[in-house]
Formats: structure tokens, sequence, C-alpha cells
């Protein structure tokens, strides 16, 4: 068996020895990437080998979210699924970029294991930390530093990203820099007070910037809490969205106009489709 190497600036060196922890070794990882060379090589599938990076785009998209889809609903067979369909585009963009002598997905996997030792230092490393959210604002210290100068706390997070994914990053990287609430209390404190301000908005322009300005705070308040904002929206949407289905049926089974009844009897008729 071939030493790794035992130089300490070399992060290949910290990856773990001994069999790869998998019912097979790993060995269907192997299997796939033969396949998909197959698939783009001479006498292959025509589909496969017209694609483009830029013509995947929208597939990688679509298997997110039917990935997000799965955990949100807490499917494990359809997850396994959906992280295979998410790992095709991974290999299928790789083989593209092997097929034109740029890299390959060894270069791909390489560049993943350096960044993951350098940054779980924890891990790999001497430093301690207290817990899961410090590991996170270490990660966005270590980037910064990899790059040599601070960026923008925005640069290169992109405008794309659902908005209160965008927001939950950009915190995470300012807390990186050394600015975040100290605890939970204080976060809801500021969310408190975003609220106070919302209440005492008079114009639509002041409402739309404060409820931009609530929806930053909640999701500060989120970050503290270890929870991910994103998906806890969309958990409640989804939740909202049975609650009302159960809602329009308990109303018709009692003769109830939704559009004519008080507000206290619809609140009333909601609750009762709570769980």
């Amino acid at each position: 068996m071939t030493e790794r190497p035992s130089r300490a600036d070399d992060l290949l060196a910290h990856v773990p020895e001994g069999p790869v922890p998998s019912s097979q070794g790993g060995q269907r990882l192997l299997d796939l990437v033969k396949v998909m060379a197959r698939l783009r090589g001479p006498g292959g599938c025509p589909w496969d080998a017209e694609q483009t990076h830029r013509t995947l785009a929208r597939h990688l998209l679509e298997e997110t979210h039917e990935l997000l889809e799965a955990i949100d609903v807490d499917d494990t067979d359809a997850i396994r699924d959906e992280l295979g369909d998410v790992l095709l585009q991974v290999v299928f963009h790789a083989q593209m970029a092997a097929d034109d002598d740029a890299w390959d997905v060894d270069d791909v996997a390489e560049g993943l294991v350096k960044k993951l030792v350098h940054r779980h230092p924890h891990v790999f490393g001497e430093i301690e930390v207290t817990g899961a959210d410090e590991v996170l604002v270490n990660w966005e210290k270590l980037k910064a530093a990899e790059k040599g100068e601070r960026a923008e706390v925005a640069d290169d997070i992109p405008a794309s990203l659902p908005s209160l994914a965008r927001a939950a990053k950009v915190q995470r990287r300012a807390a990186g820099w050394g600015f975040e609430w100290r605890s939970v209390d204080s976060a809801i404190e500021a969310l408190r007070e975003e609220v106070d301000e919302l209440a005492a908005a008079d114009d639509a322009a002041h409402v739309e910037e404060e409820i931009g300005d609530v929806l930053f705070a909640a999701v500060a308040v989120a970050r503290k809490l270890g929870i991910d904002a994103e998906s806890a929206l969309r958990r409640t949407v989804r939740v909202f969205s049975a609650r009302y289905e159960r809602f329009v049926a308990l109303a018709a089974e009692r003769g109830l106009d939704v559009e004519t009844a008080d507000e206290a009897e619809l609140r009333a008729l909601f609750r009762e489709t709570k769980g």
C-alpha cells in the first residue's frame, strides 16, 4: 500500500486510513463514473452527448428542490432516490469537464476533501469549539482567510438564493467577522424592536422596509436557535395548507359561509383544525 504523504501542510494526509465506511466500499460510486463516461462516449446516448453545463443547470435546480421536498416530508426512501439524482448531476458535470480535458470527478473530490479538512480544524487540528454554531462561524472565518482579504459581506452569495436562505448566509458570514448577537434573548429582543417599528410604520414604503427588517431579525433568531429559517417556513406553509383544506371542509360541513362570517368565527373554526 502506498504511504500517504505526511507533510503537515498536505491536507490529504488527514484522510482517515482503512476501508471506506460504506456497504460496498464505495465501489458503486466508481461504477457510476464508468457508466457516465460510457453514456457520454462514442456510441453512447445522443441526449447525454449533446448536453452542456448550461443546459443541465435547470435539471440540477429541479432535482435539488425534489430532494428538499423529500427531506421536508421525512421520506427516507425518496431522500435516497433524490440524492442519487443530485449525485448524477455532479458526475455528469464532471464528465463533461473531463471530455474537455479541463478537470474530472477526482479533481472535484480532491478539492472538496481539502476544503473539508481545512475548514474543520476542530476535527483535524487543535482548535476547540463550543457547539455547532461556532463551527459555522469558524467556517466563514477560514473561508475569508483563504481569499487573503475580507470581501463585502454579500460577496459571492448568489442573489438567486431564496431570500431567507440568503439572509442566513449573510448573517453567518457577518458572525464569522465578529458581528453576532451573543444570545437568543438578545436576538429575540431585536426582533421585538423590529415588530414595534413595523406597527408604527405609517406609509407603504416604510411598511415594506420594516417587513424586511422583521424577516431579517426572525432569521437571526432562527440561527441562534439552530433552526434553518427557510426549512421552517416551508414546513409552516405545508402545515397551513393542510389545515386550510380541513378548515374549508369543516366550514362546508357546518354550513358556514367563510366570506361573510366574522373574524372570531373564522379563528375559532381554524383553531379546531390544529393537529
